[in-house]
């Protein structure tokens, strides 16, 4: 019980609560204000500019919300004024709903923002057909204070915004903050399970999408407010807080280790590891009540929970090497130390972010040009040939918009052939499901009916205790605003709160609410049945088909990234401004590979061609980057010793099979491989080095010196590390090229 207070009290301070509160009351305030002046016949008009010009307030950037909604407010007067005008002439207004319906998603070509501006185009359209205005003064009434109602919202969204200017902010930290430990609390679970990994492995995919989602609209926000303004002391705090973040991302990536290789050096001995794993949770658990701090006003928790956990981290090492003893211990107590270091430099990301939550003033700064960070920008483009170049059956988005053309039109037809009542619901709801994926549509269309179903039973209730139209009215617009605010997270609740909304508003209209009722169930669900079988017959898109330029971009950045690990090591004074460009491109690009994957996943099975070779490439990719993650942090945080040249053959191997792997997807003749000998000799002398150092370390052991020093204990994880990893890279670029040339052998040719 105390949870779900806790849950529904951390949902009332979120932002999606305030989105919902701020819509409800954008739509509210001029219906009351127009009721009581006696001009209540325009507030309708009103409330629905509200609620077609909301959509592009999404957060990013000022700027970007104030274009989306400008932009919005014209297309969704120019689509209603067009749609009310050919409303008597059938063949036009067809023709009209096509080439709306066509030009309007495609625009969606742009990015997610421009996508919630053509979804209020298409939305514009749709409700059009529910306006019923005979004149052209009545039209352009009807256009004008629609328009109102956006420019209102505007600037209702701006007030709020300059009256919490950091809210939105905090919000998106604090959710990226309990993602991550969410993230390590899963990643803690592989270190001890031998079974179940792969279940593991696909949460992890999840959540990965969902961080660099956080982190790039982070990024959006905090550094382009940074180059137009300058640093406020906030906005130093949250910035400060961000990079944190992605340093704990990478940290966490870095974390992800050879299980096979654990499973053999530990066997039975993992309960070693389970102070590692334990403090894995501890952190997760503490970013995650941190995450809280962030919007609500709570006293920091303890650090006590989190240096004591670390203490008996560090002393699981030393247990490990008193059981097994040196030499015998050393493999296994050098991965314990390396995960260590990973862990002690978490705690010090998530000490910083415990200062900066407190408002410590010594607080580390964050020394980022301004010309500097707008390169960890990523911005979507707005030319005119992004939407040439989608003018092909080969483009996922231009099937996607002639498929929800066909829908539509088919829909506005059937409605209008069996004179079926209120059929713009049918529509609503084609508009409100179909999505370029089909399994995204079939999940949204079974949460959209099963919503409306439960809202319909809900209202029915309330119809059977009561017809009362104050009681309809307030529970309409708590529905509302309940409805705004779960859309996001719950799609299935948002439909039920809609329906709820829906169904009071019409009583006012139709006072036989049960007749509402059954008709909004018939639509929905008839609704729902055409988005599914358009997706599924109609141009369908199945993600197997679309992976290989997701796959291409992967491999490259991969490698852009390796190559940038290797700038560092053979020049640690270089400037790691290139090196955090080449991460984020790669997390980016791989965390897109994930979110292609998940949607694979949905597609139906039959659809799923080859679904275990694409599994095999998504986990080689995955676990490459984490794998250079590791390398990265090490150097980074660690003084090396000089690069040999047996590193740098090994990564030139490495960096070639990825190359190779690409020209393969591109169908470029591959060049002359470098010889298994060269390469096997590279990762001998590699090694070597450790058994030197190793070697050194037991003669010193034997003379009776067991303390070791620090860069002596360096030296032997950096060539423990560096040569494990290596050989782990080259033998995972060699899978991944063998995947990729079978990938494009069945699929591709």
């Amino acid at each position: 019980m105390k949870n779900k207070l806790k849950e529904l009290k951390l949902f009332l301070k979120k932002t999606d609560f305030d989105r919902g509160i701020k819509l409800g009351t954008a739509i509210a305030i001029p219906f009351a204000i127009l009721y009581f002046v006696g001009y209540s016949e325009f507030a309708p008009a009103v409330a629905v500019g509200v609620l077609l010009n909301s959509s592009g307030d999404i957060p990013g950037s000022k700027k970007r919300k104030i274009n989306a909604i400008l932009i919005s407010i014209a297309l969704t007067s120019t689509i209603t004024a067009t749609i009310l005008f050919l409303k008597p002439f059938l063949v036009f207004l067809l023709f009209a709903i096509a080439i709306i319906s066509f030009l309007i998603s495609l625009i969606s070509v742009y990015g997610f923002r421009a996508s919630l501006v053509s979804f209020s185009g298409l939305l514009a359209m749709v409700i059009s057909f529910a306006v019923q205005k005979d004149t052209a003064q009545g039209i352009f009434l009807q256009v004008a204070f629609s328009a109102i109602g956006g420019f209102w919202y505007l600037m209702v969204s701006l007030i709020i915004q300059q009256l919490a200017p950091k809210r939105e902010q905090n919000q998106l930290l604090a959710d990226t903050l309990s993602l991550l430990g969410t993230y390590l609390k899963l990643r803690a679970k592989l270190l001890t399970k031998k079974t179940n990994r792969d279940e593991i492995f696909k949460e992890t995919l999840a959540i990965q999408i969902q961080i660099n989602e956080k982190h790039e609209t982070l990024r959006e926000i905090l550094l382009t407010a940074r180059k137009r303004s300058g640093r406020s002391r906030f906005e130093e705090k949250q910035l400060l807080i961000l990079v944190s973040t992605i340093n704990i991302f990478e940290l966490i990536e870095a974390e992800h280790l050879d299980y096979n290789l654990i499973d053999e050096i530990f066997g039975n001995r993992k309960n070693f590891l389970e102070a590692s794993k334990n403090l894995n949770k501890v952190m997760g658990n503490h970013m995650i009540l941190l995450s809280d701090l962030l919007i609500q006003n709570k006293k920091i928790p303890n650090k006590d929970t989190l240096l004591t956990a670390l203490s008996k981290a560090n002393d699981s090492i030393e247990s490990y090497v008193d059981t097994f003893k040196l030499p015998e211990a050393r493999e296994g107590a050098l991965i314990l130390r390396n995960l260590y270091d990973y862990q002690e430099q978490l705690l010090q990301e998530i000490r910083t972010i415990r200062r900066v939550i407190a408002n410590v003033h010594d607080a580390s700064k964050i020394s980022l040009k301004r010309e500097d960070s707008s390169q960890f920008l990523t911005l979507q483009e707005y030319r005119w040939n992004v939407l040439t170049q989608n003018l092909s059956l080969k483009s996922k988005m231009f099937r996607h918009s002639l498929r929800l053309t066909i829908a539509i039109v088919f829909t506005y037809l059937l409605g209008y052939t069996l004179e079926i009542q209120n059929a713009y619901w049918i529509m609503l709801t084609v508009i409100v499901i179909m999505r370029p994926n089909y399994g995204l549509t079939k999940e949204r269309s079974k949460d959209r009916v099963l919503g409306t179903i439960i809202g319909a039973i809900i209202a029915f209730c309330i119809v059977l205790l009561t017809q009362n139209e104050i009681v309809y009215a307030v529970l309409a617009f708590i529905s509302l605003i309940l409805s705004f605010s779960l859309i996001q997270q719950n799609y299935k609740s948002a439909a039920a709160f809609v329906t709820i909304s829906i169904i009071f508003l019409y009583s006012f209209i139709n006072p036989n609410a049960f007749e509402v009722i059954q008709y909004r169930i018939l639509d929905t669900v008839i609704g729902a049945i055409i988005a599914v079988v358009a997706n599924y017959i109609i141009l369908p898109t199945w993600e197997a088909d679309n992976l290989r330029q997701i796959v291409l971009n992967a491999l490259k950045m991969n490698k852009k990234y390796l190559l940038a690990a290797q700038v560092l090591y053979e020049n640690p004074k270089a400037q790691k401004m290139d090196y955090n460009l080449a991460r984020k491109d790669a997390f980016l690009a791989v965390s897109n590979l994930n979110a292609s994957f998940q949607r694979l996943t949905q597609d139906p099975k039959s659809k799923q061609r080859e679904f275990q070779l694409i599994y095999e490439i998504v986990t080689i990719n995955q676990t490459m980057i984490s794998a250079i993650a590791a390398i990265g942090n090490f150097i980074i945080n660690h003084k090396t010793t000089p690069a040999s040249e047996d590193f740098k053959k090994l990564i030139y191997t490495i960096s070639g099979n990825l190359q190779g792997s690409a020209d393969i997807l591109e169908h470029i003749e591959i060049e002359k491989e470098v010889s298994v000998e060269k390469n096997e000799d590279a990762q001998d002398k590699l090694f070597d080095t450790y058994k030197k150092l190793s070697n050194l370390r037991d003669e010193n052991i034997k003379k009776g010196n067991k303390e070791i020093d620090t860069e002596t204990l360096h030296q032997l994880q950096e060539a423990y590390l560096i040569s494990n990893h290596l050989n782990w890279l080259k033998s995972l670029s060699e899978s991944l090229k063998k995947a990729i040339g079978k990938y494009s052998s069945i699929i591709l040719e």
